[in-house]
């Protein structure tokens, strides 16, 4: 069996100390004066050679692993599989990895999987928080590990958190339908006790109270099965027929209400307005394009890292912070009516 190379014998190959390869490794070899030539040769060396550091001995040796834990609600969803790809980038960068877990918003399955990486010794939680799990973040921060909490707030915790505007951005939405002539907006949205949900249901009743005519709510159970979701969609579609307009609060609801729409044979924009919540690929090449609003995925992470390596650093200096960013209105031809 080949001899695994410990970072020993990479420093003796390339005639250079441990202390600057292992700079090099974790990401501190500006700040210690290794030059850019120095720094290139060490890494071009250890990809040659195959070098893989041990992070568990790392940690041991430096109180850091190097690792971030994320818990995502479904990293099949495209905003969560966005938002995971974003984190692995920046953080990548950082000289850090993520381990993720999906939860499905299980609380019990939340619970294991904070406990799993804290056996993982991360170095901090970025977590959409399932419900019922606020003792468990209270643990995490009591045992001074750094915690963002992001996509919907946890019940009465002052903690980091980094939230889009979800009531405005649904107002922005069912302003453009306004504008655009429809009158009368059904929401198809989750059954659902999620703040970003309410918010969502919040904003939609809001502008239809200031229009006069009564709200059209369909709610759809969390991980329904998407036949049964298009089926019921079809059926509350044929029983409603003055809609003119649709608001889905969620990219795979619009999805299943699409191929609903579909099926039914009814045209869009023409006998249907569409606007969905959380933009997708998919939502661009539909015929025609589907309207979205869409939550900052960038600006999200970007937020998430810094509050999180303020804690890591010891530099709040002001205790937590709740930042919330605005959304956008992509306005597409799903909402554009021809004259």
């Amino acid at each position: 069996m080949k001899k695994k190379l410990s970072i020993k014998d990479v420093a003796e190959q390339l005639n250079v100390s441990k202390t600057t390869v292992s700079f090099v490794l974790n990401g501190k070899a500006e700040e210690n004066g290794i030059s850019k030539a120095v720094q290139k040769k060490v890494l071009k060396h250890i990809e040659k050679v195959g070098y893989r550091p041990n992070r568990m001995a790392q940690g041991l040796r430096t109180g850091k692993s190097k690792t971030i834990g994320m818990l995502i609600e479904d990293i099949s969803d495209a905003f969560f599989s966005s938002i995971a790809r974003k984190f692995e980038e920046i953080f990548g960068q950082k000289g850090y990895r993520i381990i993720y877990g999906s939860t499905g918003n299980d609380t019990q399955v939340t619970k294991d999987l904070i406990q799993v990486f804290r056996n993982h010794q991360v170095d901090g939680f970025i977590i959409a928080p399932s419900p019922g799990i606020e003792k468990d973040i209270e643990e995490l921060l009591q045992d001074h590990i750094p915690v963002v909490i992001f996509d919907r707030p946890t019940e009465d915790m002052d903690i980091n958190c980094v939230l889009v505007d979800n009531f405005m951005g649904t107002c922005k939405a069912m302003q453009h339908l306004a504008d655009n002539k429809y009158t009368n907006t059904a929401m198809i949205t989750l059954t659902s006790e999620q703040s970003q949900m309410k918010e969502r249901e919040r904003g939609y009743r809001s502008c239809m109270a200031n229009t006069g005519v009564e709200p059209s709510i369909m709610k759809v159970k969390y991980h329904e099965q998407k036949e049964k979701a298009i089926t019921d969609i079809e059926q509350f579609l044929k029983n409603n027929p003055k809609i003119d307009s649709v608001f889905f609060t969620t990219n795979y609801l619009a999805e299943a209400g699409l191929e609903a729409i579909t099926n039914l044979g009814l045209t869009i924009p023409g006998q249907l307005g569409i606007v969905v919540f959380d933009d997708a690929n998919l939502f661009r090449l539909f015929k025609p394009p589907i309207t979205a609003v869409s939550q900052p995925i960038e600006r999200i992470c970007d937020q998430a890292v810094l509050l999180l390596f303020e804690q890591m650093e010891g530099k709040e200096a002001t205790g937590p912070k709740v930042i919330q960013l605005p959304t956008t209105l992509h306005v597409r031809n799903s909402t554009i009516r021809q004259e």
